[in-house]
């Protein structure tokens, strides 16, 4: 058998050419080439068809991707093609080696899933921090018992259609000044099923299943957060007349925690100090998502400083590596003073109008101010 040509190769153009370079490239050489321009050459004839076949893939997006994935092997049970092939049943081999799965039934029809669902779960900040178990109730399209999903009445079953033979495609050609163009579309009869329901199920009214629920069971990981997505495979609803059901996406959206916020993998809470605790230092209790930890607060401590609790963040959804908690110094600066407490700062430093200068023994100074020594 003859070796195929690289379709580019055909048009004289990069793989990387627009739609419209295609266009350009196929106009002109379809008319060099066409046979009423080349009467009884049959070479011309041979390379007005090549042409054709060359842009007849490359101008269909789906098709030039199956052609720039697969080669010349993709193109094998495109629509409005027979090209053969040795060692090849058409596209459907194709994705049965590289995906284990059909693109569309040995007939020629293609196989319709049944639709996804999308659920929404909210959860708590400690759940999404270290996941949860969970169970859901899912309405859906159930396979029809009566019929077992074949939308068939009880004693008969789905008949080939008689109007495109099971196929699921028609075929209508017109003339051109190019020549025949054979256009294919999904049969009207069957929905390009390739079956036909003689006499549907009452239950079910021939479509194969019928409303329903079922409890699914779910692993939320640790280290979700909002926006993040779980598939859940053949959990969707059930597929038209036995064809396989769809997938269950679960959208994950997270309750704002009252004092706790998110940062990646890591965990901040903003700490209030007063101006006592900042330049004396303390031993404060604060909130984790482990529970409460003690936490040693240097004096001296200023504004804006930060300090880190390590592996009390959240985990790495593929790591399980957990980032740190961060805590962010903020210092309260009192607002209502008392008279004894404005004496005392007074005392501490006064109100020069000029930048503060820090001296040495400052927090000596600063204790006895408020009465500590």
């Amino acid at each position: 058998m003859a070796i195929k040509r690289d379709y580019y190769e055909v048009l004289g153009v990069s793989r990387s050419a627009s739609a419209e370079e295609l266009k350009r490239a196929y106009r002109k050489l379809a008319l060099q080439f066409h046979p009423d321009r080349n009467p009884g050459d049959p070479q011309a004839e041979a390379r007005f068809k090549e042409v054709n076949e060359a842009y007849e893939v490359l101008s269909d997006q789906s098709k030039r991707q199956r052609y720039d994935t697969f080669g010349h092997a993709g193109t094998q049970g495109m629509p409005g093609f027979d090209f053969g092939g040795a060692g090849f049943g058409g596209i459907n081999d194709i994705f049965d080696m590289f995906f284990g799965g059909t693109a569309a039934g040995r007939a020629g029809t293609r196989v319709r899933r049944g639709s996804d669902l999308r659920l929404d779960l909210r959860l708590t900040f400690e759940e999404a921090v270290f996941g949860v178990e969970r169970e859901l109730t899912i309405p859906r399209a159930e396979a029809c018992e009566q019929c077992h999903g074949s939308g068939a009445a009880s004693g008969t079953s789905p008949q080939t259609c008689p109007q495109c033979r099971g196929s699921g495609q028609v075929r209508r050609a017109t003339q051109s000044i190019f020549g025949q163009i054979v256009n294919v579309t999904s049969c009207p009869r069957c929905n390009g099923d390739g079956k036909v329901i003689e006499r549907p199920c009452r239950h079910c009214g021939g479509t194969g299943h019928v409303p329903g629920e079922k409890k699914v069971r779910v692993n939320i990981p640790a280290g979700v957060d909002s926006g993040s997505q779980i598939r859940l495979s053949g959990e969707g609803e059930a597929g038209p007349r036995g064809a396989p059901a769809g997938d269950l996406y679960i959208a994950i959206s997270v309750k704002p925690h009252p004092v706790l916020k998110r940062n990646g993998t890591d965990i901040v809470y903003e700490l209030p100090l007063s101006v006592a605790q900042a330049a004396l230092g303390d031993s404060i209790e604060i909130p984790t998502v482990d529970g409460p930890e003690k936490l040693e607060i240097p004096a001296g401590t200023q504004y804006g400083k930060i300090l880190r609790i390590h592996g009390h963040g959240v985990p790495h959804l593929r790591s399980g590596r957990r980032g740190d908690q961060i805590i962010l110094i903020r210092v309260v600066i009192p607002t209502n003073l008392t008279e004894e407490q404005r004496q005392a700062l007074r005392v501490l430093g006064g109100v020069s109008g000029k930048p503060q200068h820090v001296e040495k023994g400052f927090f000596d100074k600063f204790k006895h101010a408020i009465g500590l020594e």
